[in-house]
């Protein structure tokens, strides 16, 4: 059983979930994708998202996103 919670609840426990147990890299590429898609007007995925989760937890996740965008001014390719 996994000891994590199935719907974070702070910043730490999102990116766990998204990089260990899921596996994907917080790229400059990705996360710029992600904001897109749960910030842009009519967007399916952001409503579906708002509709399951809640629009709090939505503009949690964004925000987590925003936070967790790698600079690509300092950051080497592929590390966060």
């Amino acid at each position: 059983m996994n000891p994590h919670p199935v719907i974070p609840r702070n910043f730490a426990e999102w990116r766990r979930c998204i990089e260990v147990d899921c596996g994907i890299a917080l790229t400059l590429g990705f996360v710029a994708m992600r904001i897109e898609a749960l910030t842009r007007n009519g967007s399916e995925e952001a409503g579906r998202f708002a509709s399951l989760y809640g629009n709090d937890h939505l503009q949690r996740v964004i925000g987590w996103f925003h936070a967790a965008r790698p600079n690509p001014a300092t950051d080497s390719p592929g590390t966060v």
